[in-house]
């Protein structure tokens, strides 16, 4: 099935795309967008676009497992999201995906305003990988 993992931000939203046998989750791009409502209509149209069966929205639960004002913006932009596309949304806990993508792209010596355009994007396929780790390893996963 192909997925489309979302790291919602405030100004950058990232997105990454799985093919068909869900074995690699690649970066599909950054929407520059401060607009919640303009956010979710161009992710809407990379849903359709990519031609995807799941959206999974990166949900940044606190480390002591409580919602913070940035998960409840999220939950937020993945109910409007739900109402604008056809396809199931799920939110996925994506604790400190934001750090490893920083540290990705400190290894690859990323910097500078490059860094800046990709790290959203780092940070969705981070999120869709784990997600599709999860989903390999539990079959009640892959309803």
């Amino acid at each position: 099935m192909k997925i489309m993992a979302v790291d919602f931000g405030d100004a950058r939203t990232g997105l990454a795309v799985c093919d068909k046998g869900e074995f690699l989750a690649s970066p599909a791009g950054v929407i520059h967008e401060t607009e919640m409502s303009r956010t979710v209509e161009k992710t809407a149209a990379a849903v359709r676009e990519a031609g995807v069966q799941e959206v999974v929205v990166g949900y940044p639960v606190n480390m002591n497992g409580t919602i913070g004002e940035r998960a409840q913006k999220c939950q937020l932009f993945a109910e409007q999201l739900r109402q604008a596309i056809e396809v199931p949304v799920r939110l996925w806990d994506e604790r400190s995906t934001t750090v490893s993508a920083h540290n990705y792209l400190n290894e690859t010596n990323t910097r500078g305003k490059k860094r800046k355009n990709v790290v959203d994007a780092v940070a969705a396929t981070i999120i869709l990988e784990n997600y599709l780790a999860y989903r390999k390893n539990h079959s009640d996963a892959n309803l």
